[in-house]
């Protein structure tokens, strides 16, 4: 199990680089609701998170989804 944040960085990206990736796929993200899902304050949206999970390279078992959020 990786979290959301190790995910990122192991996939070579920074936060802005989501944020641009998710642009282009249609989704106006701010960097600050990226960061609460790294911190998890708060978890993307379904479709979203799988769209997160294949740019980095990872099925969604393999994301850590804590339990307050589940």
């Amino acid at each position: 199990m990786i979290h959301l944040k190790a995910a990122r960085v192991n996939a070579g990206m920074t936060q802005e680089d989501v944020r641009e990736f998710l642009l282009k796929n249609g989704y106006n993200t701010a960097i600050s609701t990226i960061s609460n899902w790294e911190s998890e304050k708060t978890f993307p949206p379904v479709n979203i998170f799988k769209l997160l999970c294949r740019r980095y390279g990872l099925k969604m078992d393999d994301i850590f989804i804590p339990e307050t959020l589940t």
